[in-house]
């Protein structure tokens, strides 16, 4: 064997470790373009989210606000008819009086918890509640979601350069970094654990 047969075969290995090396490189990009497209959809569900349930939790409040002023209104008609029942002589108008009364005192109980409809004030607040605790959460995984996506599409970048220039060194800062997102992507779907500056 001579050395210019010595140097093809260096050359072929060399040539077979690279093509083995961009491949590998390419499933990694594949995986990666995977993981982002999940981190994606959970980003934007989120997002979706919080709106959703910061629009319902102000229509329920709203909602709370209008029960309680028919309430106050319905308390004051009663409360003048209670004046006006001290008064009255004639016994039919003390018996309509009375009537209306307790229509009154019936639709002020009605206000205040209305199980069957869910649309009392009692039921409304804890309602509210619920649509605010949602998007609260919501708005505590966004951040993941978002540096997440933001540490995957860097690392796309720096392994297709990795690809370009063959360095191995530029495909690990990759994978750590596409590592690092995975991390934080899962854990803005579980919330494990709290990230002061994320949260």
């Amino acid at each position: 064997m001579d050395a210019s047969d010595s140097a093809d075969i260096i050359q072929d290995s060399a040539s077979h470790r690279d093509e083995a090396f961009k491949h590998k490189a390419a499933i990694t990009i594949a995986i990666f373009s995977l993981i982002l497209a999940i981190t994606s959809l959970g980003g934007s569900n989120s997002t979706k989210d919080m709106l959703n349930s910061n629009i319902e939790a102000s229509n329920l409040w709203n909602f709370y606000q209008a029960k309680n002023s028919r309430q106050t209104e319905t308390r004051l008609a009663k409360d003048h008819l209670d004046i006006r029942l001290l008064t009255a002589n004639d016994q039919k108008e003390r018996e309509l009086i009375q009537a209306t009364i307790k229509k009154y005192e019936e639709a002020i109980k009605r206000y205040e918890s209305e199980p069957a409809t869910g649309e009392g004030k009692t039921e409304l607040v804890a309602r509210a509640k619920k649509a605010e605790a949602q998007r609260d959460q919501a708005l505590r995984q966004d951040p993941y979601f978002d540096l997440a996506g933001a540490l995957l599409q860097i690392a796309i970048v720096l392994c297709s350069v990795s690809i370009l220039s063959a360095s191995l060194m530029i495909y690990r800062i990759s994978v750590g970094l596409a590592a690092l997102g995975a991390l934080l992507s899962v854990n803005g779907f579980t919330l494990w654990v709290a990230i002061p500056f994320l949260g």
